[in-house]
């Protein structure tokens, strides 16, 4: 009993004199010691929230392990590739609930999850790679079939000085509504099935690409700049869908990127650039076929994620710009159109 009045009439002593000391200004010993002894005297504060900490730890192996999630159930590993992301949004949420239940262990344990999701994206969030110079500007957009102003969203996408213009979803009934409102820009231009392309530049050897969906949704074809030829490759892949009952529904996507990979692969053209809505991202193991041969120019040269869709609160970067033979310089998304897509542009350097 004696001992612990001692304690006890010590405790009170040091609570008088920090709370005498509290007028006189900034106490950062006092401030400290007072956090020591809550931590001691609270052994429970490391004992709470274990199962925050789990959920810390759960996210890290997510974020690690990203690749080797199987897709054999629903196609889960690429649909978690395609907004790995925004995974990091559960770090504040676990932050909120660990401080709510004053653990140190749930609040220590999020130093795992920060670290790795730094290491994957802190580059694209708080760099800016994007550089001067550059010899051809070239942009792409997903227009939308629906489009209601199909004249308007062309003059638009062309306004950003683009020397290479490439437009998907063009539908057959509208087609010459934007040859018309680009011709004055582009006097040199290739349409084949439902994506275009309009040039500065000469357009030779336009084809259809074959990515296995029965009609024309890719294309190549040589553009020759004053700085020499490149192959310039068009493409839509199929859409996917997130289904309660199927997952997601990707696979027709995955056939068709692996034509196009193989297409690109068997190019005997060394500068090659590709623009297009490829419905993945470039974290998305389902698209390796095109992503292992070229570079992403937003993550070359980019600042920022670049999403660009859906254009009202862009969530994932689909659309893309791809170069083999040139170097990347900058990369941007434009303003909004009448699409549902926002339109990306960039510059490459021989």
């Amino acid at each position: 009993m004696y001992g612990k009045a001692v304690r006890t009439s010590a405790m009170v002593q040091a609570y008088r004199a920090d709370t005498e000391n509290a007028g006189a200004g900034p106490q950062p010993v006092s401030r400290f010691r007072a956090m020591r002894r809550k931590l001691t005297s609270d052994p429970g504060i490391w004992r709470r929230g274990i199962l925050l900490a789990l959920c810390s730890v759960l996210l890290t192996v997510v974020l690690v392990l990203h690749s080797d999630i199987p897709n054999t159930i629903g196609n889960t590993g690429s649909l978690i590739e395609t907004f790995l992301p925004w995974f990091g949004l559960f770090v504040p949420v676990l932050l909120i609930l660990g401080l709510l239940r004053r653990s140190a262990t749930a609040v220590i344990a999020l130093v795992l999850p920060v670290a790795v999701w730094l290491n994957l994206f802190g580059g694209l969030l708080f760099a800016d790679k994007s550089g001067a110079g550059g010899d051809l500007t070239v942009a792409t957009h997903n227009v939308n079939a629906g489009n209601p102003d199909p004249a308007g969203t062309a003059q638009q996408v062309a306004g950003s000085g683009a020397d290479i213009l490439a437009l998907q979803e063009l539908p057959s009934g509208k087609v010459e509504a934007y040859e018309d409102a680009l011709a004055d820009r582009y006097p040199h231009h290739s349409v084949q099935g439902t994506v275009g392309l309009w040039s500065k530049y000469p357009v030779t050897d336009s084809s259809p690409v074959d990515i296995k969906l029965g009609w024309t949704r890719a294309m190549s074809a040589t553009v020759t700049t004053p700085r020499g030829p490149v192959k310039v490759y068009v493409a839509h892949l199929p859409s996917v869908r997130v289904k309660l009952n199927a997952g997601f529904t990707a696979n027709q996507r995955d056939d068709s990127a692996d034509a196009l990979g193989e297409a690109i692969a068997d190019e005997p053209v060394e500068r090659v650039v590709l623009l297009g809505d490829l419905n993945g991202t470039m974290n998305d193991r389902s698209l390796n076929a095109v992503t292992a041969q070229m570079r992403s120019t937003q993550g070359a040269a980019g600042d920022g994620f670049g999403f660009s869709w859906p254009a009202s609160f862009p969530m994932a970067r689909i659309d893309q710009i791809m170069v083999r033979g040139v170097e990347p310089r900058a990369s941007w998304t434009l303003p909004a159109t009448d699409s549902d897509h926002l339109p990306i542009a960039a510059r490459v350097q021989w």
